[in-house]
């Protein structure tokens, strides 16, 4: 097989360039709910606003359902995932789990270098619940859990969890009426016992942390979820004056 030219392998980067732009992009969005639970996407639209060709948007799309943000009906279009209270329950279930392990292993296998990055994520989430930011403060908080999932060191749980990453950022953002202090301070407490290489502890307080927070972001997602719909439907193009829109 011959080499790819420089070209091709400059063109390439481009693509990959856009679409991770895009896609990066668009998950913040859904992320911080400029883009709602259920809502349309028109490819067409899109793609003028973000200034880019059709084809590293659709690939875009396609990453952001693979982690389970987006919904796509083939050759009709997509929606924002509809985020629903099972969803958030089945999003509980695995984190009491799997980072249940990823804090035990963190603890074993945490070098200095590793808490220096939890504690920096630490810090931010302090300050951006001082500034009451809420982004920010989801940012931080999904951050510090990533941390110590890398810190595990074990590729196969990192590979479960990091699909994982920007469902818990949303989860962060749609429930953040809970008290980011307390949230905070539980982190706090994680960090300790992962500095003291106490992988009993850190086991303990990390399904405590994901346990506490189980019942009220329930509640709270009950205010904000959605019934099931259909995505068939949804995706359906529809009428706008006289013209109909382009499929999404």
């Amino acid at each position: 097989m011959s080499e790819p030219k420089d070209g091709e392998v400059a063109a390439e980067s481009a693509k990959k360039s856009l679409r991770d732009q895009a896609y990066e992009e668009l998950r913040d969005r859904i992320i911080d709910l400029r883009l709602s639970p259920g809502q349309r996407l028109v490819e067409r639209d899109l793609a003028t606003e973000l200034a880019i060709s059709r084809i590293p948007l659709r690939e875009a799309l396609q990453m952001l359902e693979r982690e389970g943000l987006v919904v796509i009906v083939p050759r009709q279009g997509a929606i924002v995932a509809p985020f629903t209270v099972a969803d958030v329950r089945d999003l509980f279930d695995v984190r009491e789990s799997l980072e249940v392990l990823a804090a035990r292993l963190a603890a074993e296998r945490a070098e200095p270098a590793d808490l220096a990055a939890l504690r920096e994520q630490l810090t931010a989430a302090r300050s951006a619940t001082a500034r009451a930011d809420q982004s920010a403060i989801a940012a931080a908080n999904a951050r510090f859990h990533s941390v110590i999932v890398e810190i595990s060191g074990n590729p196969l749980l990192q590979s479960l969890l990091r699909p994982l990453e920007s469902r818990v950022r949303w989860l962060f953002h749609l429930t953040k009426e809970r008290d980011p202090g307390t949230q905070c301070d539980e982190h706090e407490a994680l960090y300790a016992a992962i500095a003291a290489n106490d992988p009993d502890a850190a086991a303990e307080i990390a399904y405590g942390h994901v346990r506490s927070g189980r019942e009220p972001s329930l509640a709270l997602s009950a205010e904000w979820s959605m019934p099931v719909i259909d995505p068939i439907s949804a995706t359906r193009t529809r009428q706008r004056g006289s013209n109909r829109e382009a499929s999404a």
